[in-house]
């Protein structure tokens, strides 16, 4: 295969949007509360908040490319499918019209 495996395509980047907002949010906020500090700062809440925060980001990061990967994967197995099955109907195709003139054949002479 002379192209480049890519993991992520162009549809399925359009489709993993969706979680790239509430991660946009969930940066923001982070960002927000360690530069604005509207609730004052205490090392325990504090702390508490941010990790809450921190963890949700990272595990929707992660869950956001698993789940990329995977419905990467569907399509290529699925595009791989609908090509073997196209390819066999070629096949019948071929094989019923060789049939149809061999019988057009026996049926003249």
């Amino acid at each position: 295969m002379a192209e480049t495996e890519k993991v992520f395509d162009r549809e399925t980047l359009l489709d993993l949007t969706v979680n790239v907002i509430p991660l946009g949010i969930l940066t923001i906020f982070f960002a927000a509360y360690i530069v604005f500090n509207p609730f004052g700062f205490d090392s325990v809440i504090s702390g508490v908040q941010l990790a809450i925060i921190g963890t949700s980001a990272v595990l929707l990061a992660i869950l956001t490319y698993y789940s990329g990967a995977a419905v990467s994967r569907a399509e290529n197995r699925q595009e791989a499918l609908e090509e073997k099955e196209a390819a066999e109907l070629e096949a019948e195709d071929a094989a019923a019209e060789d049939a149809t003139e061999a019988d057009d054949d026996t049926a003249e002479a």
